[in-house]
């Protein structure tokens, strides 16, 4: 029996400020798949994943967002939470005063309230917090720091990991976790992904290199310029932007748009 896409984005058109920044965006995502969208700057990459998220500055033009037989578009950033969307942030904000294990537990009895179920005590999750630690090969004295404070670009986006692993959405939206990090820092984050992953799940990585999907690799990768994807492929797409670039795309895009030169 065929899976049913976990999500479906169709001809999906935003502007931010009167400025149209995606033009028709069209993909699929099904359970167990990985996906990496890849483009320049300016291309529309992350402005997709914020749309996802429910970020109130971009206005819909047209278009549509299935996400679980659900009309992504009309509800609200948490209520997509809820139903199991997760982003992670180029730049993740530090909090002061506010530490990891509070911050969990809060976001994770929040889910459990929209589900109906009993929400844990703290001392409870803190057990929970502490396997989940353990299995992710965290040191126990991060839970207790402030959220992000201090934190190296590494231990900033292995806190993200860590909060899907706490929160198991079915999609994750990874928007160039790999920015700032190096090799070592990279493959630590990339393996926490992996732990993650299961048939039911899913994820879309967003990324300018090729470094990242040497450790996470993808099953399909998209390349987004001008606000659409313009072409899908296999990980050798991948390879193939890394040794040549995005300038044959960027043209023949051009051209479609009748203003090559």
């Amino acid at each position: 029996m065929k899976k049913q896409p976990l999500i479906e984005i169709k001809n999906l058109s935003a502007a931010i400020e009167g400025n149209k920044i995606l033009d028709g965006v069209n993909l699929t995502v099904y359970p167990g798949e990985i996906h990496a969208i890849m483009g320049p700057n300016g291309a529309g990459k992350s402005t997709l994943a914020k749309i996802l998220a429910g970020h109130p500055a971009y206005e819909i033009l047209d278009g549509e967002v299935q996400f679980l037989d659900q009309n992504l578009l009309e509800t609200e950033p948490e209520e997509r939470s809820h139903n199991g969307l997760f982003m992670s942030f180029q730049y993740p904000l530090e909090i002061s005063g506010v530490s990891n294990v509070r911050f969990l537990e809060i976001a994770y009895n929040s889910q459990r309230k929209a589900r109906g179920e009993r929400e844990v005590s703290s001392e409870e999750f803190e057990n929970i917090l502490k396997e989940i630690i353990a299995s992710m090969d965290i040191k126990p004295e991060f839970m207790y720091r402030n959220l992000n404070e201090g934190f190296s670009g590494g231990e900033k986006k292995r806190n993200e990991i860590l909060q899907m692993a706490v929160l198991k959405p079915r999609l994750s939206i990874l928007d160039e976790t790999d920015s700032g990090l190096d090799i070592d820092a990279m493959r630590i984050v990339a393996d926490g992904v992996l732990k993650l992953m299961n048939p039911d799940v899913s994820l879309i990585l967003i990324t300018h290199y090729q470094r990242l999907l040497n450790y996470i690799k993808p099953h399909y990768v998209h390349v987004m310029i001008d606000g659409r994807i313009v072409e899908s492929g296999g990980p050798e797409l991948a390879l193939e932007l890394e040794n040549k670039g995005y300038d044959r795309l960027e043209t023949e895009s051009k051209i479609r748009e009748g203003v090559a030169e």
